[in-house]
């Protein structure tokens, strides 16, 4: 009988069925990834839900590290009209990241090099959890992201030139 019943329609199952929340694409292009790691992030209730909703944005987070802890910081969750009246929410919020103590200092002693830092590269669910991955980085220099838009631009294109290619014999053969 359960099988009977249509799935729910909404941002819900959008995001249930693909377990990506949000993607920090600036990220992949400002910085090169050394090393990626998953963390915990500690919510409140009208988080969650706002979450589930589709209304988060990590474009402008980043990862700080005080007193051997991590922070989320400038990832805006913007709160649902229907949240409670008792609780005040705040869209920027810093959010603790949790992460074991050992990988905590392993990262702190990179971050610590000249041109390394934290930044966060997705939010996505993980057995029904909220997770974050977090990106050991260092910033590409102008030249650098100007190279990695050439690439992108060229696989665009060899991409468009294979797909005519097969379209124009395709047809030649079909006559």
């Amino acid at each position: 009988m359960a099988d009977s019943r249509e799935p729910l329609a909404g941002p819900v199952t959008m995001a249930a069925a693909s377990n990506k929340i949000a993607e920090n694409k600036k990220a992949r292009f400002n910085y090169l990834i050394e090393e990626s790691h998953e963390t915990g992030v500690v919510l409140e209730g009208w988080e969650v839900k706002a979450i589930r909703a589709g209304q988060v944005q990590l474009t402008d987070g980043y990862v700080v590290i005080k007193d051997g802890e991590l922070f989320l910081i400038g990832c805006r969750i913007n709160p649902l009209r229907t949240a409670s009246t008792h609780v005040h929410p705040q869209a920027d919020r810093t959010k603790k990241l949790l992460m074991h103590k050992d990988e905590i200092r392993r990262l702190i002693g990179k971050v610590e090099q000249k041109g390394f830092t934290l930044v966060p590269l997705e939010l996505y669910y993980k057995a029904g959890r909220v997770k974050c991955a977090v990106a050991l980085a260092k910033g590409k220099a102008q030249h650098d992201k100007r190279e990695t838009e050439k690439t992108r631009d060229w696989e665009r294109e060899k991409g468009r030139l294979m797909r005519t290619k097969v379209s124009s014999n395709g047809s030649a053969s079909k006559d």
